[in-house]
């Protein structure tokens, strides 16, 4: 089985033929488009508008249960009050991310899950 060849894998193909390499302006772009490929895989971007309303809404889930009671998703949800703007399933998301991020800790209780602060 052979592995895939990637663009960066071409590009560094092409730079090695001769006539490319004679060729100023083609080992200029092909170097341009090879950085441009490694900006766009590095990660360094800006969060999205859904993520930056998540985080808003992460710090009020951890100012809700800095009382230091346990309490269910649909409690939590009760409290942040959004309307129809935050439903449970986003909720649960976002506690979830919180849970991973070991921001809270997850307790079940008679089949029903329980979150407070770490």
């Amino acid at each position: 089985m052979t592995k895939k060849m990637t663009k960066k894998d071409y590009f560094n193909t092409l730079l090695s033929i001769e006539a490319v390499q004679a060729n100023p302006s083609l080992v200029e772009f092909i170097n341009h488009e090879m950085e441009l490929l490694s900006r766009k895989n590095s990660g360094e971007r800006k969060p999205t508008a859904q993520q930056t309303a998540n985080e808003g809404i992460k710090a009020e889930v951890a100012a809700i249960l800095a009382d230091g009671t346990a309490r269910t998703v649909g409690e939590i949800l009760k409290e942040l009050n959004k309307g129809d703007a935050l439903t449970h399933s986003r909720l649960t998301a976002i506690v979830t991310q919180m849970k991973k991020d070991e921001v809270l800790t997850r307790e079940e209780i008679k089949r029903k899950a329980y979150f407070s602060l770490a």
